[in-house]
């Protein structure tokens, strides 16, 4: 059984590794910005079979500047979530794998020729946290997993993604897609559950056959 001084350590070396996974988000969206070449690294679904690399790189890709401080101000408050919740390193491995994961479920919108920002692995990061505090936690950081999984799929509900491709809300001067929401939240939910089950499974110790 591990001491409390090595459960701390590891806490503290997760919380590390979910803001180095955030940072890296948010700085490569930085220096895409001001490289200003989207087509280049975006997603396209026609291109993702022989450019699967887009995947990662299209979270990168920012249509405005305002697209760039509303996604850089997400990720400041999902880093400060996994933080706060104190999520293990499966945690940020199941965002992490929900990063290129999130991209890869726009092929069911070949409708959306192009794809660019934070927003869905945002959602998928908020959904990994919830997943986490949903199985792991218990008492009241449980319940919070619970209200942050319920607003989360209501908010995505309310967006309607299986409706058209691109919305334009209002005071925003670019479009908006509701299914990389509806896409990063299936990807972070079901890799967070993924490594909680794996976490879960039980091991054989000195069987013979």
């Amino acid at each position: 059984m591990p001491s409390s001084a090595e459960g701390s350590a590891g806490s503290r070396g997760a919380g590390r590794a979910w803001a180095a996974l955030s940072a890296t988000l948010a700085i490569g969206a930085c220096v895409a910005f001001a490289i200003d070449a989207p087509t280049a690294i975006d997603w396209q679904p026609a291109l993702a079979a022989r450019q699967p690399w887009r995947g990662w790189t299209a979270v990168w890709v920012h249509y405005s500047a305002l697209h760039l401080e509303a996604n850089l101000a997400g990720c400041a408050l999902v880093a400060a979530l996994g933080m706060v919740a104190r999520v293990p390193r499966r945690t940020v491995a199941a965002w992490f794998i929900a990063w290129p994961l999130t991209q890869f479920g726009l092929l069911l919108r070949p409708d959306l020729l192009h794809y660019g920002g934070l927003s869905g692995v945002l959602h998928a990061g908020v959904a990994a946290v919830a997943v986490y505090l949903i199985v792991a936690a218990g008492g009241t950081r449980r319940l919070v997993g619970i209200g942050l999984l319920a607003g989360l799929a209501v908010k995505v509900g309310i967006e309607a993604p299986w409706d058209e491709a691109l919305r334009h809300p209002v005071g925003w001067d670019i479009a908006v897609a509701p299914f990389a929401h509806a896409s990063g939240l299936v990807a972070g939910a079901a890799m967070a559950a993924f490594v909680e089950a794996f976490r879960r499974r039980p091991r054989t110790i000195g069987r013979d056959d």
